[in-house]
């Protein structure tokens, strides 16, 4: 994998401080996190390379949508010199308190002058006891300083997302890789191009996944508002099933390839999110994670922040925190279903009908940690999943290599899969993501104090990939769009979920 360098380790500390520190994080615009607690993780950013190469991280910052941060580099150089004079002051001021309590220590008696010595009076010692309490309290002063500019260094550093492979077309336009099955509603001419699907007049009869959903009372939108709230809603009767279908295919297609079964929990610690990658809120500054409100008592005891998972990947991610793994056990894969809870507020625009965009979802989630070497190897396999998976469903999808400003802090590169929704072809010409992979180098592993140790001894830092092996409601809405027969009124059930829906072969109106 052509990288240009991912963020090493490096840090300021010449020597321990029990202080507890306290992180800001920021996205692509300034918006604060709640201190990092002590039992977080504590992070090892190279810090040295950011210094040598100011104008890479910077340019990097601008490429990914980062502008807010791309002064950090500059601001870190600064602040470094700062911290480089302090401890040269320090140094000085130390070598001259050792000084004066060896010239202590060598007088003959307790009051500081030598036996018989009539020239050197007590007020010397005196004098030499006063200077040495004020140049303690000066070099606690600078101690002080050198943490306070350490942290400041820190804290910039954590700001700065992943550098950008060299796979990855710089700017915002994706690069189409390639094609999954062919289109259900090919354009009338030859025009190719990859980010358009105009349909033909004579193009057959299509519905939008709500309004098939409504004929056949599969969805009940209107009952989980009053329930829940906008962006929720009761999958009934065959989508139930298809759900269920669709969790217990992905994950035996993923376990087929290696991947072990995990399910993990849907609640974790705020400071876990942000090592991962993943802020409170978005460039807008507006909600994107759902946050468990905390006591009066436990705010007092400092207790850390829960919030709802937006993805398995961060309780996954954290599931090896603080931990060091042996490099002969990588890669290790895991799997896992679980529910997924994003406010996606602001974000939401035309997609505010359907499944297309929901606060709440079922998701099967890949994730895997591995040495360096094997991280493009891996990265293939997931897609080699995601590609078996919507192959089988029948769903007509594109490929694309996403772009620098489309990625997130933890990605070096990103790999979407969009599938073809014929009830959106007004919009982005029916194109809608439905899977993506990342290979996300040792950006989480360095924030989440996850090692390998070497078959030598030595330690290193994994890399970690992951990649969606279905998202349950833009999958089965893109299976209610392609699967429809106009004619007679039903959905068609792709023959790799016959397995899992009971005898199910095409869902119907049902009412119960």
């Amino acid at each position: 994998m052509a990288v240009n360098r991912p963020i090493l380790g490096f840090s300021l500390r010449t020597r321990p401080s029990n202080r507890v520190q306290s992180h800001k994080r920021l996205s692509s615009s300034s918006t604060s996190t709640p201190p990092r607690p002590s039992i977080a993780p504590k992070p090892n950013i190279d810090i040295k390379h950011i210094r040598q190469n100011p104008e890479l991280h910077a340019q990097n910052c601008l490429d990914r949508n980062y502008g807010a941060q791309a002064s950090n580099p500059l601001k870190i150089i600064a602040l470094f010199d700062e911290w480089k004079a302090l401890q040269q002051h320090g140094r000085s001021l130390r070598e001259k308190n050792n000084y004066l309590r060896t010239k202590l220590s060598h007088s003959k008696t307790f009051s500081g002058r030598d036996v018989g010595d009539q020239s050197a009076p007590d007020e010397d010692k005196a004098t030499i006891l006063e200077e040495a309490r004020v140049l303690k309290q000066q070099i606690g002063e600078i101690e002080v300083q050198e943490d306070t500019l350490t942290t400041t260094i820190e804290d910039l550093a954590l700001e700065l997302p992943n550098l950008t492979s060299a796979e990855t077309p710089i700017g915002d336009t994706p690069r189409l890789i390639e094609y999954i099955n062919k289109h259900p509603d090919p354009p009338p001419t030859s025009d190719s191009s990859a980010f358009s699907s105009p349909s033909p007049p004579s193009s057959p009869l299509f519905r939008s996944h709500v309004h098939i959903a409504s004929a056949l009372d599969l969805i009940d939108f209107s009952a989980a508002a009053l329930t829940s709230g906008w962006g929720f809603y009761y999958l009934k009767n065959g989508a139930a099933l298809l759900e269920q279908a669709l969790v217990s295919y992905a994950l035996g297609i993923a376990m087929a390839h290696g991947f072990n079964p995990v399910t993990p929990p849907s609640l974790t610690y705020s400071h876990i999110s942000s090592a991962c990658g993943f802020r409170p809120r978005d460039a807008g500054g507006e909600q994107q994670v759902y946050s468990i409100a905390q006591s009066a008592a436990d705010t007092r005891k400092g207790k850390p922040e829960l919030g709802l998972a937006g993805t398995a990947e961060i309780p996954f991610a954290g599931m090896h925190a603080n931990t060091e793994l042996a490099e002969a056990d990588l890669p290790l894969r895991i799997v896992g279903a679980s529910r997924c809870y994003r406010a996606e507020a602001g974000g939401r625009g035309v997609d505010t009908k359907g499944l297309y965009r929901v606060h709440e979802f079922t998701k099967v989630e890949m994730f895997a940690w591995t040495r360096p070497a094997d991280a493009e190897a891996l990265f293939a396999a997931l897609l080699a999943v995601q590609t078996h998976i919507l192959r089988e469903l029948g769903l007509h999808c594109r490929v694309l290599e996403q772009p620098s400003a489309d990625l997130g802090a933890s990605a070096v590169r990103k790999r979407d899969i969009e599938a073809f929704f014929p009830g959106r072809r007004d919009r982005d010409g029916g194109w809608g993501e439905v899977t993506s992979a990342s290979i996300c180098t040792d950006y989480q592993t360095r924030r989440l104090a996850t090692r390998m140790r070497g078959p030598d001894g030595r330690l290193a830092w994994p890399y970690t990939v992951n990649g969606t092996a279905v998202a349950v409601p833009r999958v089965l809405a893109a299976l209610l769009e392609n699967g429809w027969d106009e004619e007679r009124q039903c959905v068609r059930v792709p023959e790799c979920l016959w397995p899992w829906m009971h005898g199910v072969r095409e869902i119907g109106k049902k009412r119960v």
